[in-house]
């Protein structure tokens, strides 16, 4: 089942936003106006207390009961005060006849307040009391109505306040985060249109200190990542044809060749090899192509018997060799060794530079190996014309002869020296040409295992 999701991430983040400020607010809001409306009724009770306090302090014992005395404050009608004594109203105020019965109410009992919500008046009575004895009742009465219009002014100035602020913050929440995702927006447009057209272009911003220096440290590996991949795709296809141009135009000619004329058995058979062979290096020239390109991509672990490998490799070139009329040797090390790379692929770097030493080897090539520090080295030596100082590096160049395949030495691309090269540092290791005055002389190194 599919989760439903709203709008994109900057959408989803301005409401998530609005809404836990909307809460917030609300929650303020509440608490404000419950707070308020609990003081206010706090101070209307503080006032009728102490009115009716000052009310007690005006009134006078007699023989016969109470003397009220002065009824303080009892302009504008705000302040209304009730004297009670033997059943009787001492003091009464102009007030409504709910309001005045609900005084009377008060009268002999003890110290409380009643609120009379018609009317808007709250009221208190408190018991005078005289050297021990009891001679009546005060009842206060405060009225609400200033109180109730504060609250309610206050109520809604905040709940304008409220509105007024969610709007703000959602202004200003969509205005950052539109600032926020705009370099983000950029970067994303810009990867895309580099990662089609432009594989040499990175955001580089440094060291990754915050969400976008980090965003952009990922897209830049993202982008290495895809150029990486699409070099390998162009250099294995780069490869491939040029690898393969030589022994399938041998075929197609020998080929060709055959059926012109008939011809005899012997002749069939001579033509067939000759396909035969052009046919394996086609099929060896993928192989090793297939495996380089593994290696790069870090699809080939393991470790080998260097010596097996070595052996291996002989033993691919030993046809040639006797053809050419070349002694091949392998020397085996006095202590057995092993390489950090997978024994085919082990076998398939070593093979290129037996079969160039072959080629360009007058009588002999040899390939001995030896344990240098963290590495195996494979050293690969014939008796041919050798390499100039010159064409050390070029010879490794896919495509490029040495001068003594242009001058007729060698009659085929093999797999190439390029090849080799690559596939030994696509696992840490190495081919170079050294520098000899006895032919050619070649160290293929792998690390050990």
């Amino acid at each position: 089942m599919r989760s439903f999701t709203f709008g994109g991430i900057r959408t989803r983040l301005l409401l998530a936003v609005i809404g836990a400020v909307a809460v917030a607010v609300a929650v303020m809001t509440v608490g404000f106006n419950l707070l308020l409306a609990r003081n206010l009724s706090h101070n209307a009770s503080d006032l009728a207390r102490a009115r009716a306090a000052a009310q007690l302090t005006a009134l006078q014992p007699t023989k016969g009961g109470l003397d009220p005395g002065d009824v303080p404050d009892q302009a504008g009608g705000e302040s209304q005060f009730w004297v009670f004594a033997r059943g009787k109203a001492l003091r009464a105020p102009r007030s409504s006849k709910l309001v005045a019965a609900t005084a009377r109410s008060l009268a002999g009992g003890g110290r409380r307040f009643l609120d009379v919500d018609s009317a808007d008046v709250r009221l208190y009575a408190m018991p005078a009391v005289f050297e021990g004895r009891r001679l009546g009742t005060v009842v206060a009465g405060v009225s609400l109505a200033p109180y109730e219009q504060t609250r309610r002014t206050a109520l809604f100035d905040s709940l304008a306040l409220a509105l007024l602020l969610l709007l703000v913050v959602a202004l200003a929440a969509r205005w950052v985060l539109a600032a926020a995702f705009r370099p983000v927006e950029r970067m994303t447009r810009a990867a895309a249109d580099w990662s089609e057209h432009r594989l040499e272009r990175r955001f580089e911003l440094g060291e990754p200190h915050d969400e976008l220096t980090r965003l952009a440290a990922m897209l830049d590996s993202l982008l290495d990542r895809i150029a990486a991949s699409l070099r390998r795709e162009q250099r294995f296809s780069a490869e491939l044809s040029h690898e393969l141009r030589t022994p399938v135009s041998r075929i197609v000619a020998e080929a060709d060749l055959a059926l012109r004329r008939e011809r005899s058995g012997s002749e069939y058979r001579a033509a067939l090899e000759v396909v035969l062979r052009n046919a394996k290096d086609v099929a060896s020239t993928i192989e090793a192509l297939v495996a380089a390109s593994q290696q790069e991509a870090g699809l080939i672990s393991g470790t080998a018997d260097a010596y097996q490998a070595a052996a291996k490799a002989v033993g691919a070139c030993e046809h040639r060799a006797s053809t050419c009329g070349v002694d091949l040797e392998l020397d085996r090390p006095p202590a057995p060794l092993r390489v950090g790379v997978d024994p085919e692929l082990a076998a398939r770097t070593l093979q290129p530079v037996v079969e160039n030493a072959v080629r360009y080897g007058r009588t002999r090539a040899r390939l001995s190996l030896a344990r240098n520090g963290t590495r195996v080295v494979f050293l690969v030596e014939d008796d041919g014309p050798g390499v100039p100082e010159d064409e050390r590096e070029r010879i490794f160049e896919a495509g490029h002869r040495g001068g003594a395949g242009q001058n007729g030495g060698g009659d085929g691309a093999g797999l190439g020296l390029a090849l080799a090269r690559r596939l030994a540092r696509a696992a840490s290791g190495d081919v170079e040409a050294l520098p000899s005055d006895n032919g050619g002389r070649f160290a293929v190194s792998l690390p050990t295992a």
